[in-house]
């Protein structure tokens, strides 16, 4: 089998699941435009901010894609490519893009607000503070690695930063500009060929402008930078950022598409699937948690709920945003898998372990890039400094989602010191970059990140739990939401029980401890989500 004929197969699935699963999904959420969106109501120019539907979609993409939909599938193919590429169609298609316009679609219906206060609403108060607890510890750890992550690689490849900084500066002067011209559509379209042009003009220019600084350096000016971009108005520097690095990741898929098609390389990896790993463990659970955000991810949630529905013009756009992002990231997830099936498992495996995955991944795509007449140097390079920007973005997301999160975990409190917390953006985001900070210096995000591979798909299973019973309230079937979700819990349970008596046996009691936590905070959201249902059972149904 070619690998172009498995994109193409993947790529007629996913556009005819947008097409028609994803027009069933939207009419149960039961959106329309008769209702102003939240970005209208909570005007302020800050985080609510109506945009094209366009900008929306690069924002959400950039910030869901990251490293997730290229390093999950990658490692996941250790137990073949087929049961990675039938769970990345399948999960994207009926368990991702429903989750992500569900947390999308509640959110709006809740002024804007993130999942968190979304399950005070349907669940109770102590809900929403296990829920708050874990997404924003979740939140600062995923700052603290991927602060780690892109400094090393600006210490080891300077070009990437100087591209870096330019891109910034780029984002800048767009959404100042995009600022200045409207709502004009011909000018919108003039402004983003300019911009797209120089955003690739300045990968060329920071190859020849390397900009050189400690890793301590980088560090302090990466939170300093996420500081900033939380606080600043979101339409003059996150979301044209997120916008134009969009064309970056698109520009990359189109690209790797073309060189599939002129190289036309073979599967070479075979159709062995393995129902265990040595390193891994068994394909069930370990395969859906190890394919996260190509399938299904929790982070989708707070992003769907945090940023992106305080920004969306009208609720139709939810559809190409939510479901369309979701099932565009499901094709980058197959892209991945094709990257290195084109490998014997042998290579494959001697390569994965010497390379990483990230580095696997850029060597193959690049390789099939450069048939389209470039030099695999650059190919491979061009397909790096892809990877780097969206770590940047996610950076910058995850700071400004922690900030949401911290601020509407004490906006319920009436004490004064609590109320200044819930409405200082500085004051929250400051806290969030010292705790980031703190975790940095202590090195315990090196031990702890293992567990949150379990933890983020358990963050997906909570939030689907939420979009279910807020369905149930309103008298809505809601079997398209709850399928998932307990198959989403039984995966995290399952990996979590696992990795619990693993690391038990093993004598790693700290991490043994945490996992059994997680396990507990999942039961008890349960039994207050079905707690919450019997009591409601009891009232009339509320009109959606």
């Amino acid at each position: 089998m070619s690998l172009a004929l498995l994109l193409l197969i993947s790529a007629v699935i996913l556009i005819a699941a947008y097409r028609f699963y994803g027009s069933f999904v939207y009419k149960k959420f039961g959106l329309d435009d008769s209702r102003k969106a939240p970005s209208h109501t909570h005007r302020d120019g800050v985080d609510y901010e109506p945009s094209k539907p366009i900008v929306v979609l690069g924002h959400h993409f950039a910030s869901i894609a990251g490293a997730g939909p290229i390093v999950g599938p990658i490692i996941a193919v250790t137990f073949g490519w087929i049961p990675a590429v039938i769970w990345i169609l399948v999960g994207g298609i009926f368990f991702g893009a429903v989750h992500d316009l569900g947390s999308m679609a509640a959110s709006l219906r809740t002024e804007g607000k993130s999942i968190g206060v979304i399950i005070r609403n349907q669940i109770g108060p102590k809900g929403k503070q296990l829920f708050v607890l874990f997404s924003f510890s979740t939140l600062i750890l995923v700052i603290g690695v991927f602060s780690d992550i892109i400094a090393k690689t600006f210490v080891s490849n300077p070009g990437v930063a100087s591209a870096s900084i330019l891109f910034i500066g780029l984002a800048v002067a767009f959404g100042y500009v995009n600022r200045l011209i409207g709502n004009r559509t011909i000018s919108f379209i003039l402004l983003t060929v300019v911009g797209v042009v120089l955003m690739y003009y300045f990968v060329y220019l920071g190859t020849q402008l390397p900009f050189v600084l400690s890793y301590e350096i980088w560090i302090l000016v990466l939170l300093a930078y996420a500081f900033i971009a939380s606080v600043t108005p979101v339409s003059l520097l996150l979301q044209p950022r997120d916008y134009l690095n969009s064309y970056l990741l698109y520009g990359m898929m189109i690209a790797a598409v073309l060189g599939v098609i002129v190289a036309n390389p073979e599967i070479e990896m075979g159709n062995q699937i393995q129902a265990s790993s040595e390193n891994l463990g068994y394909v069930f659970p370990v395969l859906f948690v190890t394919i996260a955000c190509g399938a299904i991810s929790g982070f989708h949630s707070l992003v769907a709920s945090g940023t992106t529905s305080k920004q969306l013009d009208k609720e139709s756009d939810a559809k190409v945003v939510g479901f369309g992002g979701m099932l565009i990231e499901s094709f980058l997830a197959i892209i991945s898998v094709g990257a290195v099936v084109v490998l014997s498992r042998t290579e494959y495996f001697e390569r994965l372990t010497s390379e990483g995955p990230v580095s696997l991944f850029s060597t193959g795509l690049g390789g099939m890039i450069s048939t389209l007449g470039v030099s695999e140097q650059f190919a491979i390079g061009f397909v790096a400094l892809t990877v780097s920007a969206f770590a940047l973005t996610t950076l910058d997301t995850c700071t400004r989602l922690a900030r949401f999160t911290l601020q509407e975990y004490f906006e319920d409190m009436p004490q004064p010191a609590a109320q200044v917390l819930a409405k200082n953006r500085y004051l929250s985001t400051f806290i969030v970059v010292v705790l980031s900070v703190l975790l940095l210096l202590s090195g315990e995000f090196s031990t702890l990140w293992p567990i949150f591979g379990s933890a983020n798909q358990l963050l997906a299973a909570l939030a689907l739990l939420t979009i279910a019973v807020w369905l149930i309230k309103k008298n809505i079937p809601a079997t398209f939401v709850t399928l998932p979700m307990f198959f989403m819990f039984t995966v995290t349970l399952a990996s979590l029980g696992l990795f619990a008596w693993k690391n038990f046996q093993e004598k790693g009691y700290v991490l043994a401890l945490i996992a059994a936590l997680l396990f507990v905070l999942a039961i008890s959201l349960i039994f207050l989500a079905f707690k919450s249902l019997k009591a409601e059972a009891k009232e009339p149904a509320k009109a959606l």
